[in-house]
Formats: C-alpha cells, sequence, structure tokens
C-alpha cells in the first residue's frame, strides 16, 4: 500500500479493526506501510484501544455466546467462537508447564491448537486425520498465547482447519488439521 493521507489512512484503519480487530500494531503498520507509533498514534486519535483491550471487549461482549458453548472443552480460555468458520482462545502459560530449562512443553501448545480446531468444528470428539505441526519458537511461563483457529474449507466430512498461536510478539505454533467428526466414522 502507497503512502496515503492521514485521515484516508485512519478511515481505512477504523474500517480495518471493525473487520478484524485481533490485528496487531505491527502487523497494522506493515499493512499501512507506516511505522508502529503511526500506528499507535492514530488508535490513540480515534479512541481505539490497544489489540488486549479489544480482545478483552470482545469476550465481554460475546460471554453469552460462549456460555452456550460450555460444554466444549478448549485449554485455555476460550474468548470467541463461530461454529463452522473460526474460534478463538487465550492461554495464560504458567511454571508448572514447563521443562527443566524453563520452556513451556509442547504438549500445551499442541492440546491448546487441538482442542480449540474441535470447538470450531462444535463436536466434543474428533478425528486428527493430518496434522502439520511447527513450532516456531520457544515459549517461557507467565505469558499469554492467543490462538486463532479458521476452517480454511470442507471436503465430504472432513474439515480443513488452520490454527495460529503467537505470544505477545511472535508466531510461537502453527497447525494444519484435517479433522473429521467421531460419531461420523462409526
Amino acid at each position: 500500500m502507497s503512502r496515503i493521507k492521514k485521515q484516508e489512512r485512519q478511515q481505512l484503519l477504523q474500517e480495518k479493526l471493525n473487520t478484524t480487530p485481533f490485528l496487531t500494531d505491527e502487523e497494522l503498520a506493515i499493512f499501512f506501510n507506516v511505522s508502529v507509533p503511526t500506528i499507535r498514534l492514530d488508535r490513540l486519535e480515534l479512541g481505539i484501544p490497544e489489540l488486549r483491550e479489544r480482545i478483552k471487549a470482545k469476550a465481554e461482549g460475546n460471554a453469552h455466546e460462549a456460555n452456550e458453548h460450555d460444554h466444549i472443552e478448549v485449554v485455555g480460555e476460550l474468548i470467541d467462537l463461530t461454529v463452522g468458520q473460526q474460534g478463538l482462545s487465550i492461554l495464560r502459560t504458567t511454571s508448572d508447564m514447563t521443562d527443566c530449562a524453563g520452556y513451556v512443553e509442547p504438549q500445551y501448545l499442541y492440546a491448546q491448537a487441538d482442542s480449540l480446531a474441535k470447538a470450531v468444528l462444535g463436536v466434543p470428539a474428533a478425528l486428527a486425520g493430518v496434522g502439520n505441526i511447527k513450532y516456531k519458537n520457544p515459549v517461557k511461563a507467565n505469558c499469554n498465547l492467543v490462538a486463532k483457529a479458521s476452517v480454511m474449507r470442507q471436503r465430504g466430512e472432513k474439515h480443513f482447519i488452520w490454527v495460529t498461536i503467537k505470544n505477545k510478539v511472535n508466531e510461537v505454533f502453527r497447525a494444519k488439521f484435517i479433522m473429521e467428526p467421531i460419531e461420523d466414522r462409526m
């Protein structure tokens, strides 16, 4: 995107965050081809809160929807869920999740991704027939991991679900699952 005037950029920023509220300042800076401080100033002028506050507001606004899906077990806290489309969860890492080197054990990241993918399907049990996973960066204790799952396509009873997990700075885990509800296999 080429340089645009401040007023137009701010209008586009407002529209962008209305459609995708979970973009980081860094992602927005790249999209608008400006610096991160410029995005922060624009947000401040427009009264748009930082990412953490936007996530919290979305969670409070969707609390009634999340309560409808309480029977679905998700590792972490389910923040947003549109069954058949997408979901969002947050996991706070703790010291009892770490190995002897002080990094969070990988099974916690996998469990967050797998359980969120099942929640997006809207079923209590599903089989991950294929799972292409990548551990991208190590994770320490006492950080929030935000997982986002999206159904990319469906072929018959098989659902192609992509999950990314990010900490405050980086993508730490990525998975591409091909999942099928278990009750359909019997």
